[in-house]
């Protein structure tokens, strides 16, 4: 794990890690109007019609949580740790609190965060999802989560991160920790939409066993003040699966670190990086990492990125072999948008303004697998929301 520090170091000092408790909510349709909207934006569902749970922390205080499906654990982490005395086997297991001084500072001055466990055998049809807030302006949130997608079963988990509208800077440091049991799969989909001088370092490890499958989808397509994530997995178990898919993009003022790190440790374990990234004026730096330690193993990374006005665009694809009979590839490509390309589409009767819009909605709208069709929606919507934006 590497801490990036530039441009500008996070001081921690600047943030302040109390804040007031927020009373619980027992039914989403009482939110306040600007808490509900918010929530909406990062595919957070308030009638909760197509979702099998909601968990929601608004600053330190857990304001709501339910789950109506069967099989299904969902809870703080909290509450967590004092129904089950084997918690302790998994947290802070996967990620080493001394890892760097964000994560110190989440071991040390701990708020909440989730618990879901999905029982084995349980497919759950319907998402369940968690929404991690901040209202208080200054405020360093400090959460843990721990998901445990136990053997044979199957859960997807969508995750909305996302800021009052009142508010102008903050710290969010989310450690979480991942466990996908033999021949289990969980879908996890983060959306971001930070405030412009917002700080967001989560820190994530995941463990696969056999026949498992993770599938993790990241989308960050509003302005934050700087994003570092590079999240970790383990594909520890024969046949293990791994996905990583990304849609980033950098406005002025805004500095995204952002890069996935699959260890390939088992024969016949596959493994998936993809990225798309535009710059607008802001720095994004995406990097991916695939290591093979196993013979029969595959895996493949693509980085793709887009400057449009200014900004930097930065791919580091990272490939290491250490046995033989290990197949990895990577493509990487920064560039513009080709004018042949925009000379095509106009030569068919659109504007110039319309084949670049064209050409920009073409290039975001990575094949994500397993969202659902109300959040595939909200996702178009953003695009389009985007396109607008860079004209």
């Amino acid at each position: 794990m590497y801490d990036l520090e530039t441009p500008g170091d996070v001081d921690l000092k600047r943030f302040d890690a109390d804040a007031e408790a927020h009373a619980y909510v027992e039914e989403l349709g009482r939110l306040s109007s600007n808490d509900a909207d918010q929530f909406m934006d990062v595919g957070v569902d308030v009638d909760e019609t197509d979702r099998s749970g909601t968990f929601i922390v608004k600053d330190r205080s857990v304001i709501h949580c339910k789950t109506c499906a069967e099989g299904v654990e969902m809870m703080s982490i909290s509450q967590a740790g004092k129904a089950h005395d084997w918690l302790s086997d998994y947290l802070w297991r996967n990620v080493d609190p001394e890892t760097d001084r964000f994560t110190q500072q989440a071991k040390s001055k701990p708020h909440e965060g989730y618990f879901i466990r999905s029982l084995p055998g349980v497919k759950v049809e319907k998402p369940l999802q968690a929404c991690l807030y901040i209202a208080r302006e200054g405020f360093s949130q400090h959460v843990h989560n721990l998901v445990i997608a136990e053997e044979g079963s199957e859960i997807h988990i969508i995750t909305g991160c996302a800021t009052a509208p009142h508010l102008v800077s903050g710290l969010h440091v989310g450690v979480s920790e991942f466990y996908v049991k033999k021949g289990a799969k969980l879908t996890f989909t983060m959306i971001h939409d930070w405030g412009e001088k917002v700080a967001v370092r989560p820190r994530t490890v995941t463990r696969v066993e056999e026949g498992g499958v993770l599938v993790s989808n990241y989308i960050s397509m509003k302005p934050v003040g700087s994003l570092q994530m590079y999240p970790t997995t383990y594909l520890d178990g024969p046949d293990a699966v791994a996905r990583f898919n990304s849609v980033l993009v950098a406005g002025a003022g805004s500095c995204l670190d952002v890069g996935s790190r699959i260890v390939l440790n088992a024969p016949g374990s596959r493994a998936e990086i993809i990225s798309r990234g535009i710059t607008t004026g802001g720095t994004i730096i995406a990097r991916g990492e695939l290591i093979g330690k196993a013979a029969g193993i595959k895996a493949h990374l693509e980085c793709k990125g887009l400057i449009l006005n200014e900004g930097l665009m930065k791919a580091i694809p990272e490939l290491s072999g250490s046995v033989p009979g290990v197949e990895m590839s990577h493509e990487a490509a920064v560039g513009k948008i080709d004018q042949r390309e925009i000379e095509y589409l106009m030569a068919r009767g659109l504007s110039e303004e319309a084949a670049i819009s064209t050409i920009v909605r073409g290039f975001l709208n990575v094949d994500i697998d397993g969202l659902p069709e109300n959040l595939k929606k909200k996702l178009d919507k953003a695009v389009s929301e985007t396109e607008k934006d860079m004209m």
